[in-house]
């Protein structure tokens, strides 16, 4: 219930309030040489946000659930740790970025190999994974009670913006702790916003997918269009790319379709993640959106087809199935 909310979210406050009078900081503002990093999760986004950090001159400890894809970190000068509670035990601000809001709450939560139960007082925990707004919740909670920070700090922007260090960052936390991690933010995107309490961060970039959702049904469709009425797709993309059609999807992964390059920049399995937890916080909320429930009919559909592995634009093979249409072999 609403009024059940806000009582939690007055507690949360308060808890805030209290915890941070009486702590002294372990650090003060993130500075290479002094603030020790940790980074879990080396995917397609946390290998090259974690490589950033390490090339503005900070350590870093790592942790993956599969080793390997942290070597290029590791030859780079991370250290390897062994659990998630042992790369807390050696850092001062750990990152989290890992797939699913259950594998948050495991590599953060877990009593035995967790980030928290490693952490020192005054530590901060800082999640960039698209999780669920009331975990973030729970775990700043959870933190709090054993004197440690959170913050939840989604992306938006890709693989390319994570590559690049162009991406948005959206943050929910304490805004004087947000703002001591504000350096190393700072080596990974260009657009950081402080939207507010635990749990805010997530609830802008679930604003952000249902936001995306629609986009990339138009942009598909658009160049379903196009290629049936015999133009050149890429030259379509050229001609309406600038204008009041244009969005970053069409103009950034217009032409990937066009080439038939459907390797992820974000993957369909992940967008369907994050839809789930849209239509989960809209339903709370008792709001309608039609348009996300579509777009997550069709990318189930996309699933089904076998392509979740693939990237989120690749929801033309969707459309391309519903009208018995292959335009790369036409």
């Amino acid at each position: 219930s609403m009024a059940g909310q806000s009582r939690a979210q007055k507690m949360l406050v308060q808890t805030f309030r209290y915890k941070s009078l009486g702590q002294r900081r372990s650090f003060t503002t993130a500075k290479p040489g002094t603030t020790r990093v940790g980074w879990i999760g080396t995917g397609v986004m946390g290998k090259s946000m974690a490589g950033h950090i390490l090339d503005a001159g900070y350590s870093l400890n790592v942790y993956n659930r599969t080793k390997s894809s942290a070597d290029s970190l590791v030859s780079k000068g991370a250290t390897w740790c062994k659990t998630p509670k042992e790369v807390a035990e050696a850092s001062d601000i750990v990152f989290v970025i890992v797939g699913y809001p259950k594998d948050v709450e495991h590599v953060i939560l877990d009593p035995e190999t967790g980030v928290l139960p490693g952490l020192a007082p005054g530590s901060v925990v800082v999640d960039m994974t698209t999780s669920q707004p009331a975990l973030a919740q729970k775990i700043a909670s959870e933190a709090s009670s054993k004197g440690v920070h959170s913050i939840d700090a989604p992306v938006s922007g890709g693989d390319i913006g994570a590559k690049n260090a162009t991406l948005s960052i959206m943050i929910g936390g304490e805004e004087n702790v947000v703002n001591d991690v504000r350096p190393l933010f700072e080596t990974m995107g260009k657009n950081i916003r402080y939207m507010g309490l635990p749990g805010k961060g997530q609830h802008t970039k679930v604003v952000n997918q249902i936001l995306i959702a629609t986009t990339m049904i138009g942009m598909v469709e658009g160049l379903l269009y196009a290629h049936k009425a015999g133009l050149d797709p890429l030259q379509v993309i050229d001609a309406v790319g600038g204008g009041a059609a244009g969005s970053w999807s069409i103009n950034n992964y217009g032409p990937r379709i066009c080439r038939g390059d459907m390797e992820p920049g974000f993957k369909v399995q992940h967008f369907i993640k994050d839809m789930e937890i849209a239509l989960h916080e809209a339903k709370a909320m008792n709001l309608q959106l039609p348009g996300l429930v579509l777009a997550h009919q069709l990318y189930t559909e996309l699933k089904k087809l076998g392509h979740e592995h693939r990237g989120t634009h690749s929801l033309i093979l969707a459309l391309e199935n519903i009208n018995a249409t292959n335009w790369k072999k036409e």
